[in-house]
């Protein structure tokens, strides 16, 4: 005698060799023995087994499934019996074992009740089952079409119109996604890479800025018509005229200088911020506007202002206008002391925009010595010469240190330019150290009066941003408040109208312990954190494109550590797979295999060492090794660097506008 039973959601046949009254003893065709619950046999036969699942199988194949479900009258109804009804005689245990087949391999049409019995399915499920695997069916046709379109490199219309799904916030239950997610697989391509082959991302520096502007301007970049408070008509006239020194690009200028001779031998210098706190009302529609956005973003060729056009030009330091300022006034002695500050709230004439490109040839470390004939050299050569005094008494003055190079980014017509000027030039010089001082002083200034503002600190090698005055040992202050770059960051426009506050005796606009002071500087840490990340991430964008733009395909670099790598004449480092252990400073040959500009990825090959060359510099101050760039980036010509020893130098110069 043999069995037909179920085991593990499937039927099988085998022999009995022995029975007891719960299990059977049985062997298979295979001759493999086993135990088998009595409950789970659901029919015995004498038919040889050999074979007869295979000539079951065949004849459940010539039953029809919906003729089946028509036939069924009863609500339910075990298999055999339903077998004797389909043939209209006592069924072979063949038919009856293809009859039970072809039921259990139709759930959609019969429902299980219990081991061998079934039910017919309700005529309206059955109905709404049926459509939805047809459209399953026909989803499985069209996604098997698309995967083909996608893997000729052809971008189906349909998968184009949630091209920003699958950009910037995939749905992976979505239909398009899955089907990327087929292609992707089909071709072993990343599913960016595939969409880029496919046509759809056409511009990978588009792509960059799209997912940046997707998470921090979901609204778009435009301003709305806002009115800023009339400047303030009873502000005196500054008795010297100033003038600015910023790149050809800057179009938010916010500092400038002035000298004037006094009596006994006195200079006074001036530093002169430009005033937007007196135009910008605290809580006003362009307040919170400015509270949102933060900060300018910088990025190579291309920025989006912190504040609108139509608030920029009038406090823009523009050459021939005068222009409301909050000024820093030193008195200088012969020896270049300071003997005495003032701080003062005014309007001074502009009468030059003195630019980066245009000044260097006459100001830089060859002419100091004698004059280059420019008009305002004089003037350049004393304040630089203040400024060195300045660097020294932060303790920071260190001719030894070897030079560091900062780049400065171009995009014309779509053509990248990158240009390296040394650090510490005494350009850069001259304006670093001068907002420096602006910093510290009216950081000083705030905490004698007990009025909050908000603060850059060091210690212990951790920079951090707070309410109170605390020592920043990096650069070697006792404390440093932003607030010569008013027109392009949201902290320098705060500390504005609380030092405003003081200089003209009136509440401050934030009281000590205000929630709303520390909720903005947790908004900006957060924010300016996201906004130079960024930056840095397009400037490695351009770095890219510049090496395919030039065809390089080759390129010296310095080892670093271990097998990151500084490259030559771009501010990129990158990791070289396969670079023999070398040590740091040691200067390398490397061929260029690929720049993806798409992934920010270079991909290249060691080729050898530069014996003829002396070893490179390297300075671990510099590294920042989330961004693998060489500085930690800001929207200025040089910036804090996020190390033990930090060194800020504020020369407070756009160099990627």
């Amino acid at each position: 005698m043999n069995v037909f039973f179920e085991e593990d959601g499937s039927f099988k046949v085998a022999s009995i060799m022995t029975e007891t009254q719960g299990s059977l003893q049985i062997e298979s065709a295979s001759g493999k023995r086993s135990k088998v619950k009595a409950s789970n046999v659901l029919m015995r036969f004498e038919t040889p087994i050999t074979g007869f699942m295979d000539a079951a199988n065949a004849e459940a194949n010539t039953l029809e499934v919906d003729f089946l479900w028509e036939c069924c009258t009863e609500p339910e109804f075990g298999f055999e019996a339903f077998a004797q009804d389909y043939y209209g005689r006592k069924p072979t245990s063949l038919e009856a074992a293809a009859v039970a087949l072809k039921l259990h391999s139709a759930p959609m049409y019969f429902n299980r009740k219990g081991k061998g019995r079934y039910k017919a399915a309700p005529a309206e499920i059955l109905k709404a089952a049926l459509a939805g695997l047809e459209k399953k069916r026909l989803l499985a046709e069209k996604m098997a079409g698309f995967v083909a379109q996608l893997k000729a490199q052809i971008m189906p219309d349909e998968l184009l119109q949630k091209l920003d799904m699958l950009l910037y916030e995939p749905d992976k239950n979505a239909f398009e996604y899955k089907t990327l997610e087929a292609a992707s697989a089909e071709t072993h391509l990343s599913h960016l890479k595939l969409l880029q082959a496919c046509g759809a991302i056409p511009s990978a520096e588009n792509y960059h800025l799209g997912a940046f502007l997707r998470e921090h301007y979901p609204k778009g970049t435009a301003f709305q018509e806002y009115e800023i408070d009339a400047i303030p008509d009873d502000l005196p006239l500054a008795d010297a005229e100033a003038f600015s020194i910023d790149d050809s690009t800057t179009t938010e200028i916010d500092d400038a200088f002035s000298i004037k001779q006094l009596p006994d031998g006195i200079s006074r210098v001036g530093i002169h911020i430009s005033a937007p706190a007196l135009g910008i009302a605290p809580d006003s529609p362009l307040d919170k506007e400015v509270m949102q956005r933060l900060s300018t973003v910088y990025m190579p060729g291309n920025k989006i202002t912190m504040l609108p056009e139509a608030a920029i030009r009038p406090f823009s330091l523009d050459a021939g206008h005068t222009k409301p300022v909050l000024s820093l006034y030193l008195h200088v002695n012969a020896d270049l002391e300071i003997v005495q500050r003032d701080t003062k709230v005014e309007l001074i004439k502009v009468a030059d925009n003195l630019r980066h490109d245009s000044l260097e040839p006459f100001f830089n470390e060859t002419t100091l010595a004698a004059d280059s004939g420019h008009p305002y050299w004089a003037k350049l050569l004393y304040l630089f010469n203040l400024a060195e005094t300045l660097e020294k008494a932060r303790g920071k003055y260190d001719p030894t240190k070897p030079p560091q190079i900062d780049y400065n980014f171009y995009v014309i017509d779509g053509k990248v330019s990158i240009v390296g000027r040394h650090r510490g030039s005494p350009m850069d010089k001259l304006v670093a150290e001068l907002m420096i001082e602006a910093n510290n002083q009216w950081g000083a200034l705030l905490a004698t009066h007990d009025v909050p503002g908000l603060y850059r600190a060091q210690s212990g090698g951790k920079v951090y941003m707070t309410t109170k005055a605390e020592p920043h040992q990096g650069l070697g202050v006792a404390q440093y408040a932003w607030s010569t770059s008013p027109l392009r960051r949201a902290v320098d426009l705060i500390n504005q109208r609380q030092i405003i506050s003081v200089v003209q005796n009136t509440a401050p606009a934030y009281l000590p312990n205000s929630d709303k002071l520390t909720m903005h500087m947790r908004n900006f840490e957060q924010t300016y954190q996201a906004y130079s990340e960024f930056q840095t991430r397009m400037e490695r964008y351009c770095c890219l494109q510049y090496m395919i733009q030039e065809n390089i395909e080759s390129i010296h670099a310095t080892v670093w550590r271990e097998n990151l790598v500084r490259l030559d004449n771009v501010p990129y480092m990158t990791k070289v797979y396969g670079l023999p252990e070398l040590k740091p400073g040691t200067r390398v040959s490397l061929q260029v295999q690929e720049a993806d500009t798409l992934l920010i990825e270079l991909r290249t090959k060691f080729i050898g060492v530069l014996e003829d060359e002396p070893a490179g510099v390297v300075d671990e101050d510099v590294l920042n090794e989330d961004s693998m760039n060489e500085d930690f980036a800001d929207s200025e010509t040089a910036v804090d660097l996020v190390a033990v020893d930090e060194v800020a130098v504020e020369a407070n110069v756009e160099t990627n506008a």
